[in-house]
């Protein structure tokens, strides 16, 4: 049995001693394929073979699965009604307004239509964005669908199931490719769309009697004379534009709307019909006074369209600037 002092000299020589040579570094082609082991990085062939079919079924029996799923929760999925509507939705039930032209794309922000009323090539990209905008109402083929289910839709004849209503251009005059959308007289046109809501019905103002304190006077009057003349046409989401202070007011000038004051009630519940097109407004402004800014702001008007002003719920703010 070796003693104390045996055993110190051991550990000492121990720990001084010469380290194991390692292995020569191999070469790029040795770590590809070594010739002594006949490994390929390391393994061999048969180890690689068992890696590439464990993987490949782990991998197809993942993607099996994910394909499952996917397909379990298509068929939970309508093409053309949303899962989600109405108050389900993020959309929820309060339709905003938009408006066109826009401006062009480098001021996406820009709610400013702003020209000179006699040059071509001033008035030319407000006239070409509408060109763009309205080519699906003039064209029918650049709507899916549109041309095979147009129905002639009138108050007294909303459209059938399956059919959508048609958007009559004629009756934009003067707001027409023709007229240069008469921007070039200084009295531009503005299209309204209502956003569309899958389902959602509008509660019309529907008699003269029963209006909203806040809504303008000249509307009031415009739904008073539509009740005695044509009583018809009472269920229509009315629109109003405005100057929004009273300098703007003054500056506004006198408007007209075609082909009348509203989005016509048989365009609605919106149900993503093919070929369905939204109802427009093409809001003519006939004298707008020259060389200064006018802030006007446009209202949709129904029982279940509330306004906000800094959400911009139910209303539209745009610019209006003529040189």
């Amino acid at each position: 049995m070796p003693t104390v002092a045996e055993e110190s000299i051991d550990a000492f020589q121990n720990y001084y001693a010469r380290p194991p040579e390692r292995p020569k570094k191999k070469s790029l082609k040795q770590m590809i394929y070594d010739d002594e082991t006949q490994q390929y990085f390391g393994r061999t062939v048969e180890s690689w073979a068992k890696i590439g079919v464990f993987y490949t079924a782990f991998y197809g029996v993942l993607a099996a699965l994910v394909a499952i799923c996917m397909w379990a929760f298509f068929q939970t999925l309508d093409p053309r009604i949303p899962k989600w509507t109405l108050d389900g939705s993020l959309i929820g039930t309060n339709p905003g307004l938009g408006f066109r032209p826009l401006p062009e794309s480098e001021n996406v922000e820009s709610t400013l239509i702003w020209y000179k009323g006699t040059h071509y090539e001033n008035y030319k990209q407000w006239t070409d964005s509408l060109d763009e905008f309205l080519a699906v109402y003039k064209v029918p083929g650049l709507t899916p669908g549109r041309g095979q289910n147009i129905y002639n839709c009138d108050y007294n004849q909303p459209p059938p199931k399956g059919q959508v209503c048609d958007v009559d251009i004629k009756t934009w005059s003067p707001c027409t490719k023709e007229n240069n959308y008469s921007y070039h007289k200084s009295s531009p046109c503005v299209f309204l769309k209502l956003n569309k809501i899958y389902g959602w019905i509008p509660e019309f103002y529907n008699s003269s009697a029963d209006l909203p304190e806040k809504m303008p006077k000249s509307l009031k009057t415009y739904i008073t004379d539509i009740e005695k003349t044509q009583p018809h046409k009472m269920n229509t989401v009315w629109v109003s534009c405005e100057g929004e202070n009273p300098a703007d007011q003054e500056n506004i000038g006198p408007v007209d709307y075609l082909p009348i004051r509203g989005f016509p009630g048989y365009f609605y519940p919106y149900q993503n019909s093919e070929g369905y097109l939204s109802p427009l407004v093409a809001v003519h402004f006939q004298r707008p006074k020259n060389g200064i800014i006018i802030n006007i702001e446009c209202k949709a008007w129904a029982r279940n369209i509330f306004h906000d002003r800094k959400e911009r719920l139910g209303s539209v703010h745009f610019e209006l600037l003529i040189d």
